[in-house]
């Protein structure tokens, strides 16, 4: 999340402030950039984060299970190695239809049978992935369909 010159770009803003609600997948960093994600209107739903601030670990769950518009979907922000992954995540939290997680910066659409393992990227700072990313999740009776959105290298 923004620290320094970094700030969240306008088309994430955007697209932040019209959404139903947000979840985080973990180094939100601050509980001042918490309480400035929570003014933009939606609810906020986070996990803490290896970077977050102690006051904000503390504050925030390790992981969680969020259910939204008949959809349950976990979230996570350390997901573990690459190898496995899946697997791993599907078992760590049944009965979802998803699982959200952070820590890698790269983004990931994996429909692992029938859960997608989901990783929005960062819309501020990239990596090694080609572009600043973010994931939107449309969400109706329970079914889950994301897309990765785009903000630019």
């Amino acid at each position: 999340m923004p620290r320094g010159s970094r700030v969240l770009p306008p088309a994430c803003l955007e697209r932040l402030r019209t959404a139903d609600l947000i979840l985080h997948g973990g180094d939100v960093t601050s509980l001042t950039f918490l309480a400035e994600l929570e003014a933009l209107g939606p609810p906020v739903l986070a996990v803490a984060g290896n970077m977050d601030e102690p006051a904000l670990q503390a504050a925030l769950p390790r992981e969680r299970v969020v259910d939204a518009a008949g959809a349950r979907i976990g979230m996570v922000h350390i997901p573990g190695p690459a190898a496995g992954r899946a697997e791993r995540l599907r078992a760590r939290f049944p009965g979802c239809a998803a699982v959200v997680y952070g820590h890698t910066h790269a983004p990931e659409l994996l429909d692992a049978n029938g859960v997608w393992i989901l990783n929005p990227g960062s819309p501020t700072e990239r990596r090694r992935a080609p572009e600043r990313t973010m994931l939107e999740l449309a969400l109706d009776g329970g079914a889950v369909r994301p897309a990765l959105v785009s903000l630019g290298a």
